[in-house]
């Protein structure tokens, strides 16, 4: 498959998290709108690009989760193929596929809804990472404690595979009849110790990062700063950029 190919096919499974019509939104759009900063972006770009699998939060619908997900999904390594999580039959397959998948689950719930996944089958989604696999997926929940009861509690996923999500993303919703949506809090875990907060009121504590180092982050944005300066917006022409700059 060439360049091209594989960027085509990567969109388009972003394109069907779609609930809400109109263009899914790319990084460099929500740079513009504030719904994270560039130093944010660049810290989420060298941990996402090194292949590590996250979760977008928030309680409300219409917060932005998906939108924020299908964004961050641009920021995976070149050569991760995604695949939509739905259900036993393409866990089963994905066990056993040598690529480097990122399976996206369109949303922790036990709606009979495409690519949910609730008890069982999302046991089994947590144990991907495994196989070398990336998770990408979104819930309602605020915090990493309501996050942890969903999966960890309700679902019994066990607390070691719950730890190789590497980081747990939130969305906070502010505002009167100018509604602004902004990611207000990460956490990071590293596989071995339990989440903590890297990014919140006081910014990015990079110091705190297990995940990324200063040159990392650095080399993200310029990669960012480039990526606007080329004028790509939309999510095939910055998914393009991307790769090619890793192809490089």
């Amino acid at each position: 498959m060439d360049i091209s190919e594989a960027i085509d096919r990567h969109c388009r499974e972003i394109n069907r998290c779609n609930q809400r019509g109109g263009r899914m939104l790319s990084i460099v759009d929500l740079l513009d709108a504030g719904t994270l900063s560039l130093e944010l972006a660049a810290y989420l770009r060298a941990v996402i690009g090194n292949g590590g699998s996250f979760i977008v939060g928030a309680s409300p619908g219409g917060a932005g989760k998906t939108t924020v997900m299908g964004a961050l999904l641009n920021f995976l390594p070149a050569d991760a193929v995604l695949r939509p999580a739905e259900g036993w039959a393409a866990l089963e397959r994905a066990r056993s596929d040598t690529r480097r998948l990122c399976s996206v689950c369109h949303e922790i719930g036990s709606g009979d809804y495409y690519a949910y996944l609730w008890n069982g089958p999302l046991r089994g989604y947590f144990e991907l990472p495994k196989y070398g696999h990336i998770l990408a997926a979104n819930l309602h929940a605020d915090t990493p404690a309501e996050t942890w009861d969903q999966i960890c509690r309700q679902n019994r996923v066990p607390e070691k595979d719950f730890r190789q999500v590497a980081l747990l993303i939130f969305i906070e919703v502010t505002g009167g009849w100018k509604v602004k949506r902004e990611i207000s809090s990460v956490f990071e875990s590293n596989g071995a110790s339990p989440h903590r907060r890297i990014y919140g009121d006081g910014g990015l504590n990079l110091a705190e990062s297990r995940l990324a180092t200063e040159v990392d982050v650095e080399r993200a944005h310029e990669q960012i700063l480039e990526l606007q300066r080329s004028g790509a917006r939309s999510i095939e022409s910055v998914r393009r950029a991307i790769v090619e700059s890793e192809c490089e």
